[in-house]
């Protein structure tokens, strides 16, 4: 039997991880091959094959599978099976609009990667307000849409999510007693899709922050993926650029505060209980213009909406009012999207899994 799994266009991370991890357990005489991008080869430990990204070797392991496992499109020309199975866990509860439901995307990038769609056979979904919109976006009427949370998101939730927290810290050389503040913000589609070169800079410059918090402080910067080859490398002793780190879930499990804006990642921190602050300088334009939403993110965000640096400061300085301020929010936020997120959604997804694979029993 092989497995292949694909994260994040070749990284060791994500979903895809978790069930590896589950599945190696469960069948340790399978095959087990990773589609990787050389640029992050040193992500995937040592014991784990891995095949390159647009090698041709990729092609030869995906047609020779029994089941496919990836969060995001598998973007290389290959012919599926018939009994492969392709399992497609996505990435995150979309707030913004995705696929056929953007505002604007260059031209035929959408139809290129609908051949991959179409291969799909399941794709999961983290809550039941995702689901219709999962189903739309990607013209996916007729196939099974699976509602089991995300596997990735099983520790936060687990008796060893603290555990695993402060593993992490040690290993980011954080002190013991610093307040780690996680920013993770989006991406802007003007960015990546413009065609111009060079480097980018955030708004909120992770530099400026850690200077202005002072000791006691330590802000960790993890980029969507898409971006991490356009800014420049961040140089303070504060600041630690966690972009490449395997596993966000770890991240989240060791940070006392999220800052974001439409990203994904608010509606899995939000499992921590812990403050989430938004940093939305350019709110109606990615809203109205740039992407689009869903919903308006407005009368329901789990935290303050901030324009300026300097309203970020002053929230991180009071973390304890934020929280109190937004309790009753955050409760409804909870229900709303965080419902399925029970420490067992791998042991659902695998369960699934296998009853698709003949040869598994």
């Amino acid at each position: 039997m092989q497995f292949v799994y694909n994260s994040f266009e070749g990284r060791f991370s994500d979903s895809p991880r978790v069930l590896h991890a589950a599945l190696a357990e469960r069948f340790p005489q399978a095959r087990h091959v990773w589609i990787a991008d050389p640029v992050h080869a040193e992500m995937f430990p040592a014991g784990v094959e891995t095949v390159a990204y647009h090698s041709g070797e990729d092609v030869a392991a995906l047609e020779a599978a029994d089941a496919v496992v990836a969060n995001t499109h598998t973007d290389v020309d290959w012919d599926k099976p018939p009994a492969t199975v392709y399992l497609q866990t996505w990435h995150g509860t979309p707030l913004k609009r995705i696929h056929w439901d953007v505002l604007w995307a260059p031209e035929g990038r959408l139809e290129r990667l609908q051949r991959d769609v179409d291969r799909w056979d399941v794709l999961l979904s983290p809550n039941t307000v995702s689901t219709p919109y999962l189903r739309s976006a990607f013209r996916f009427a007729g196939r099974e849409i699976v509602e089991t949370g995300y596997p990735r998101n099983d520790v936060l939730v687990g008796p060893e999510r603290d555990a695993v927290g402060a593993r992490v810290r040690r290993e980011l050389g954080i002190p013991p007693d610093d307040t780690t503040i996680l920013y993770a913000p989006t991406w802007r589609d003007d960015l990546v899709f413009s065609g111009a070169e060079g480097a980018a800079h955030l708004r909120l410059e992770p530099a400026a922050i850690a200077d202005a918090l002072g000791p006691g402080h330590t802000l960790l910067l993890r980029l969507h993926y898409l971006v991490t080859a356009r800014l420049p490398d961040v140089e303070h002793p504060a600041v630690r650029d966690v972009s490449a780190h395997p596993d966000i879930a770890e991240l989240y499990a060791a940070a006392d505060v999220l800052v974001t804006d439409y990203s994904s990642s608010m509606f899995d921190f939000a499992n921590t209980g812990r403050p989430l602050l938004f940093f939305t300088y350019d709110l109606a334009e990615f809203r109205d213009s740039l992407r689009g939403f869903y919903f308006d993110l407005e009368p329901i965000a789990p935290g303050p909406l901030l324009e300026r640096p300097d309203d970020v400061l002053v929230a991180l300085a009071d973390l304890p009012a934020v929280t109190a301020r937004y309790a009753d929010r955050y409760a409804a936020f909870r229900e709303r999207f965080c419902h399925l997120d029970d420490g067992h959604a791998t042991d659902r997804v695998v369960a699934w899994l296998l009853d698709r694979l003949p040869d598994a029993h």
